[in-house]
């Protein structure tokens, strides 16, 4: 249900429209003057405006100016009585949608209102769509640790080192290997993510290295692998240190010859691949229990990266939350909330045993939860347990 601010100083002409408007669904609040409606733009989040032109206190193009200050994207529709047409072409030029004259038709009133309405829509979605498939996030911060991340990726990335990640889960890995691919010059090529945690152990050698016809029960058709599917690129062995031992043997192999053996099959395949590898998990302990192989550990390990957690960078925590403010408020098609210091100070109190990944969740609970700006108190009610 859109939600509409009538602004008019004509209590007949607030009383038509918000019974008409009511009885097409719409929620609809009222203000009798540019100074209060301004004060409602401000407490509340519109999708549409109706406001008239001459008004007392505030009239229609001051209001106008402050929504185009704030960097709304909320439609406002003028209302002009017949002498103020050419004031009203006016507002249009200054960012107003359109106008309506006085006394309003109620169809054009309604179409109006409606295009404008799906014109909003479809820019918060074209929105939400670039940011999805937009290539590779920001890596946020200037702490020491992210700077140090930085200018390694920077030097790095241009090779064809092999690069192991190290850090605790939702520290931001997979961003740091993203960004590997983005700055090397195999960005042209795919970069393929697997996941060894997440693939049972008896799968994880067709994920990889892929499987021919029949080589198994329910092997029905051949299978390509992902080695196989990022070749040119970039493959990211994401939680390397789940993988089984028999699976580790096979992408020592791959890695030491550039070529595969699909399951089921002989004919070896050569594949152009860099591989990125991350895990939580210190391999040089699985080494000693030997859960992981040396060798391999090597084979990955020419570069190392670690990336803190998020207790070890506490001082990024400001620059974090203004992001994900407006990364979250772009998804749910608003505009970003203000965060009061106090509460920047609570979140930077707070452990943070989730990460990067857990400081995004609080942000998102906090911008549905709170009013429209995020106070100490919201953080104590809604984070803190």
């Amino acid at each position: 249900m859109a939600h509409i601010l009538i602004i008019d100083d004509e209590r007949s002409i607030r009383n038509v429209l918000k019974d008409i408007l009511g009885n097409e669904g719409f929620k609809v609040d009222e203000a009798s003057d540019g100074e209060e409606g301004l004060q409602k733009f401000k407490q509340n989040s519109y999708d549409l405006i109706l406001c008239d032109i001459k008004m007392p206190k505030l009239d229609g193009l001051e209001f106008l100016d402050a929504v185009v200050a704030a960097n709304s994207e909320t439609p406002v529709i003028m209302i002009s009585g017949h002498g103020n047409i050419e004031t009203a072409v006016d507002a249009v030029k200054k960012g107003a949608y359109d106008y309506i004259s006085k006394p309003p038709d109620l169809n054009r009133l309604l179409i109006t209102i409606r295009n404008a309405l799906d014109k909003t829509n479809l820019v918060k979605e074209t929105k939400v769509l670039k940011r999805k498939v937009s290539k590779v996030q920001e890596i946020i911060g200037n702490s020491d640790a992210i700077k140090k991340i930085k200018e390694t990726i920077d030097k790095v990335a241009p090779t064809d080192a092999r690069v192991l990640i190290t850090g605790e889960n939702g520290t931001g890995k997979e961003l740091v290997a993203r960004w590997l691919h983005e700055k090397s010059l195999r960005n042209a090529g795919p970069i393929v993510e697997v996941n060894c945690a997440a693939i049972p152990s008896e799968l994880i050698e067709s994920e990889l290295f892929g499987h021919e016809k029949g080589s198994f029960t329910s092997a029905i058709k051949q299978r390509v692998g992902k080695f196989e599917q990022a070749n040119g690129g970039t493959l990211f062995l994401d939680e390397i240190g789940d993988m089984s031992l028999s699976a580790q043997a096979k992408v020592l192999r791959a890695l030491q010859e550039g070529k595969i053996t699909r399951v089921g099959g002989d004919k070896e395949i050569n594949v152009d691949v860099r591989v990125v590898a991350a895990t939580n998990k210190d391999l040089l302990k699985e080494v000693e229990e030997k859960q992981f192989r040396l060798d391999l550990y090597h084979r990955l390990g020419v570069i190392l990266i670690h990336v803190p957690s998020l207790n070890q960078r506490l001082d990024d925590i400001p620059e974090l939350v203004e992001k994900f403010l407006i990364d979250i408020a772009a998804d749910y098609g608003q505009s970003p909330k203000a965060i009061d210091k106090k509460a920047i100070e609570a979140l930077q109190a707070h452990s943070w045993s989730g990460n990067i990944r857990e400081l995004r969740n609080v942000v998102e609970r906090l911008i549905i939860l709170s009013g429209k700006t995020i106070q100490a108190d919201d953080v104590k009610n809604y984070v803190l347990p």
